[in-house]
Parts: C-alpha cells; structure tokens; sequence
C-alpha cells in the first residue's frame, strides 16, 4: 500500500505489519510492504502473485484489511524462551499457527532461539516432531515394507540416493524417495535428479510411478509433505542456526509423512561438516533412533566420514555425471560415492530382511555390478517423464596447487561456496569437479580442482573468491 493510504493511516498499519486481507469468504494474513511515489494510486493495493491467486479476487469485489487477531501460542514460544519445557498440546499450537501463516520472521525466529543449544528434550522433540506430521500432508502406501534413507547433511557431492534408490528397487524393495532442493548448498538431491529427469511429480504421478518401478526420485515440496518444516528452515537459514532437536523433528517428520516404515539416517562427521565431533554424532545418533522409534519407523544409523566431499562433482550436473558414472560401472567412477551407497544400500537390505551383514552387502553389490541398477535408474527416469542429457558448461578453469606436498585437509564449506559462486545450483552445469582427496601426494602446478561456469563473467567472479580464500585444498609441504 502507499504511505499515505487511508487505510494505512486509519488502521495504523506499518512496514512489515501483519494484516489480515478479506475478500468474501476467502482471507489471507500479508506481510505488508509500504511504497511511495506512482507505483500505486490513490486507493490501490498490490499484491504478489501468490496472495493474488490464494484471494482470487472477482470484479467488483471489497476487500477489508485489519490487524490479525493476536497469535495465543506466542505465549508457548515465551515461555521455551525463557527456558519451560512445554506439553504437546503447546506445540501442536505453536505448530499450527506456524503452518496457518501467523507468524512474522521475527516470531519465528525466537521460537527457532528458544528450541536451539539443547533446549529441547527428548520428549519435546517427539512433540515438535508429531506436531509437524500432523500438520500437513501424509502419504499411505498399501506395502509392508516402505524404505527410505536420509543424509543430515553439511557434505558436499554426497549423491548417494541417486545410487542407493535404484539398487533398492533392482532388489524390489519399494522406495518413494522424496527428496529436497537446495536451500544454501550447490545442490539439493532433487536439483541433480531434475538434471537426469522431471522431479516435481504430483501424488499421483508418484503413485503412478511407484506402482511401474517400485520406487521414484521426486521433489518433496511438490506433495506438501510437513510445510511448518520448510518455513522453519528459511529462518533458521538466515539466521545460521542449526537446531539438534529441529534437525531430528525436520528429517522425521517428513519420512514419516512420507508413508515410510524403514529408514537410514547417514550422519558424516568431519571438521567442516555439519556434525563436527563423534560425541555430537553419537548424542543425534540417540535422538534420531528414539525419536523414530516414537513415530513408529524403523531405523538405522550410520556414522560415516565426512572430511571431505563424496564424489568429485559438486553442483547438479557434475554431481549427476558422478552417479551415472558409479551406475554404469565406469573404470574412473567415484570409489567413495560407490562403497558409501554400498554402505548404505545394504543398510536398507538388513532393515527389509533381505539379509544380514556380508549377505547384505553382496545383494547391494550385486545389483550394481551386474547392471540391474543402472536399468532401474533408467526405467525411473522414463516413468518419471524421459531421460535427459547432462549439459555441458561453456567455461572450465583448472586451480593448481602452489607447491608439492600432500592433502592435509579439504574443506567442505569452501568448495561448496566456490560452486555457487560458479552458478550452481541456478545453472546446472555450473560447479566444480574435485581432482584430489585427502592423503593424496601432488607436485606443484598438478590440478586441484576444476570450476565449471556459464560464462566468464561468472568464472572471473568466483576466481576472484579463490584467490581470497585459498584454503579449500590445504596441501603440507613435505
């Protein structure tokens, strides 16, 4: 609205200020934006293109606008703010409200404050994780047995669904993967799968997919899968906080909205990863299992190396080229990414009772060796709406190491900044290819790593970080 709107004056509307928007029986609550000068007239308001559409407005319709009624769950956020536990009720409140769009930035943000640096209990996030469930949409599925897997994150390049999924359903497991977009790295898995094949899939055309292969690769924010999650994560994002307690209720609710009954959660940990100590992974390894466990999955974890990036590709095309690599039993695949989907693969085995231990792993590694994943991938992607090829980038620099020596560190966040700035995840073929792991021995002048970029104005910007930072390969002189 304009400054000087009457409304804005009548009601004591503000920038930023929460309102209430009626047109008929239909409503909104906006986050209100004050202009100045000819953008708008005299008695016009604006709207973004997603209020206009929820509101609908008809010709000659009204529209009122007043202060929303006051939110009686910020009471609960207080209250965890200054350090009570609360009951289930509170945050299926909190929860609700959340999802309903009541809340502003600003109270989101004290309720993501109160709830971080373990202050939430064990049977709070049960609560957090019950309440986020109930919340949005929940999937069934007719199977006894529906598998699915999840990575806590902070590792760049680390793919491995893209391998582990078709070697589950070559095993005829059932699998409906719904997997998430970047938020701040260089690919999310759904960015990479969307390289090799259409990922905003409906319920239906998940079903659809499910019911010819066993097992699909969708985005989860095409089927609404725990939306209080995803307004929480943005915040937290800019914010830079990483909640325990909201990590665990994030990563379970939406597996068990999902319709799952049988998961493995993969926690690397390394200096630059998110889960930085083997004390920090074994307190979330409790607090994944038992949270599970109160939601009726069955779980396993695996504690797993995250001192550098799995794969060498990191951005949707590069970390697609990778998985196709390790697909098609190629001689220069990534050994990592293959033996950690292996890991995990046979993970899921056990989980199904397929088998147990060595025989696990033998029945994963079968399915890669001889081919039946690699035809499985390849019927998904056409179930999903046809295969497509990996694009290109039109600009590649090599950085070199400054002097012999061998890889003493490789740091996770770096690189994955470097991507980014390269264009990745916006640009698919965007990113960079590690040529290097830790232990290595390199003499001066041998390539580190390769950035891919669009164009040179992209490649020159992000050389310039490089230059800057030149700590994303630490090479000790020997």
């Amino acid at each position: 609205m304009r400054a000087d709107c009457q409304v804005c004056r009548s009601e004591g509307f503000a920038a930023h200020s929460r309102v209430q928007v009626r047109l008929g029986n239909r409503s909104i609550i906006a986050t209100l934006n004050i202009v100045y000068g000819s953008l708008l007239s005299t008695g016009e308001a604006g709207f973004s293109e997603t209020a206009w559409t929820m509101l609908a407005p008809q010709p000659g319709e009204r529209a009122s606008f007043a202060h929303p009624v006051a939110v009686d769950s910020m009471s609960h956020v207080r209250a965890k703010v200054y350090g009570q536990r609360l009951v289930e009720s509170q945050f299926d409140a909190i929860v609700s409200d959340i999802v309903a769009g009541r809340y502003t930035d600003v109270e989101l943000a004290a309720f993501i404050t109160g709830c971080a640096d373990g202050h939430l209990s064990q049977e709070e996030i049960t609560f957090l994780t019950r309440a986020m469930i109930n919340t949005g949409e929940r999937l069934t599925w007719p199977y006894q047995h529906v598998m699915d897997k999840h990575c806590v994150g902070g590792l760049a390049g680390n793919r491995t669904t893209m391998v582990v999924v078709p070697i589950a359903a070559a095993l005829g497991l059932i699998m409906p993967k719904t997997s998430s977009r970047a938020i701040t790295s260089p690919s999310g898995t759904a960015d990479t799968m969307e390289v090799l094949a259409p990922v905003d899939l409906t319920l239906q055309q998940m079903r659809a997919v499910i019911e010819r292969e066993g097992a699909c690769i969708a985005w989860g924010g095409a089927v609404h899968l725990s939306p209080a999650d995803d307004i929480l994560v943005r915040v937290e994002r800019a914010l830079d906080l990483d909640s325990e307690g909201q990590m665990v209720a994030s990563v379970l609710a939406k597996k068990a909205a999902a319709g799952s009954t049988h998961v493995v959660l993969d926690i690397p940990v390394g200096p630059t990863a998110k889960v930085r100590s083997g004390a920090a992974a074994h307190r979330l390894q409790k607090l994944l299992e038992h949270t599970a466990h109160a939601m009726g999955l069955k779980a396993r974890t695996l504690i797993s190396d995250g001192r550098q990036p799995v794969g060498r590709g990191i951005g949707p095309a590069l970390e697609a080229a990778d998985v196709l690599a390790v697909l098609r039993n190629e001689a220069g695949a990534p050994k990592d990414l293959r033996s950690h989907s292996l890991d995990i693969a046979a993970a899921l085995v056990e989980l199904a009772g397929l088998g147990q231990g060595d025989e696990a792993r033998a029945l994963a590694t079968a399915m890669l060796t001889e081919g039946h994943a690699w035809a499985k991938m390849q019927a998904i992607c056409e179930a999903q709406g046809g295969m497509r090829q990996i694009p290109r980038a039109a600009q590649i620099h090599e950085i070199v190491a400054t002097h012999a020596g061998h890889v003493n560190a490789i740091d996770n966040r770096l690189l994955s900044r470097v991507a980014k700035l390269a264009g990745a995840p916006a640009v698919p073929a965007a990113g960079l290819e590690l040529l290097v792991r830790i232990d290595d021995p390199v003499v001066r002048g041998q390539p580190l790593f390769r950035i891919h970029a669009d164009n040179r104005g992209d490649l020159d910007y992000v050389l310039e970080f490089v230059q800057r930072h030149p700590g994303a390969v630490e090479i000790e002189r020997h």
